[in-house]
Parts: structure tokens; C-alpha cells; sequence
């Protein structure tokens, strides 16, 4: 269906917008449970980027005259025990599925959106988001380097800190 008109526009803005922030407050659950060093911050990489994401989409739909919706905050169960290899495997691969189906839904919607601003921005997205498919494919197979090698003699600080972020 192409979005010719503001009103089909806001309407498909705003549910890309739903789909990646509710990607992204799984994200954030599922990192509570990562306790691997290079797997977290692969994590808060992923995160940040759909902050990024979230606010191109958010300023899109204000200008549109719309304001985006909301998602509650997502709390998931403990996969296994902290510290046991792999305990969070199981979320990490549902998060490459899922990924992979907001692509795969949004894709062929692309084409639709007949502002060429827009279409970009949902396709830099959606790359993006492949992006962190494949990140999340790699954790998956224990794939330490994610993110790049560390420098020989750097250590990880004793694991991953309790809180995202501190001030």
C-alpha cells in the first residue's frame, strides 16, 4: 500500500515506531540477563543505535502533528543461573528471529512510503537492524569479537556493571 497522504504516513511512522521500541525494551531486558562483558556491550551498543532510531521515527511523527505511542517496560525471567555458560542463549537467538521479522515485515513496506526522506530513514533503519541480527547471531555462537578484538592485556573491569549507565 503506498503512503501517499500525511495521515497514511504519521499512521505507518508510528507503527515502525511501536515495532522498534518495543524491539528495543526487550533489548534492554534481555542485557539484565547478559552478563558476559563483550555480549553486554554489544548489547548497549544495539540499544543505543535504536535510541538513535527511535528518535529520527519520533521526530518524523511530530512533524506529522503525531505523537508517538508507548510501550511498557518488559521484565523477562532469569534464563539460568548468572555466570552459567550460555544461560541467556535462548534470548539471544530470539532476538535475531525477531529481528529478522521486523525486516522482513517493514521491508516490503518501504517501498510504499512514497516521501523519499522517510523511505530512507526506514531504510537505514532496517539495515541497522540486520546489523544487530547478525550481532545477535554471533553471540549466539559464543563469538567473543563481536565488536572488535581488545587489545592485548586489556581486561574487562570484573564483568558488567549492576546499572546501565551512571552519573
Amino acid at each position: 500500500m503506498m503512503t501517499t497522504n500525511a495521515t497514511d504516513l504519521l499512521g505507518t511512522l508510528k507503527e515502525l515506531h511501536r515495532d522498534k521500541l518495543t524491539l528495543r525494551e526487550r533489548h534492554v531486558a534481555v542485557a539484565r540477563h547478559v552478563d558476559h562483558y563483550d555480549f553486554n556491550n554489544t548489547y548497549q551498543y544495539a540499544i543505543n543505535r535504536e535510541d538513535v532510531h527511535l528518535s529520527w521515527l519520533e521526530t518524523a511523527i511530530a512533524e506529522l502533528g503525531g505523537t508517538p505511542d508507548q510501550v511498557p517496560a518488559l521484565e523477562l525471567p532469569s534464563p539460568g543461573r548468572k555466570g552459567k555458560s550460555n544461560a541467556f542463549t535462548s534470548l539471544v537467538d530470539e532476538d535475531a528471529r525477531s529481528a529478522e521479522a521486523c525486516v522482513t515485515k517493514w521491508r516490503a513496506r518501504v517501498d510504499g512510503i512514497s516521501n523519499i526522506r522517510h523511505a530512507k530513514m526506514v531504510d537505514v533503519i532496517l539495515g541497522e537492524t540486520l546489523e544487530h541480527r547478525r550481532f545477535f547471531a554471533q553471540i549466539a555462537q559464543g563469538n567473543e569479537q563481536v565488536l572488535g578484538t581488545r587489545m592485548a592485556g586489556a581486561g574487562t573491569g570484573n564483568g558488567v556493571m549492576g546499572v546501565r549507565w551512571i552519573e
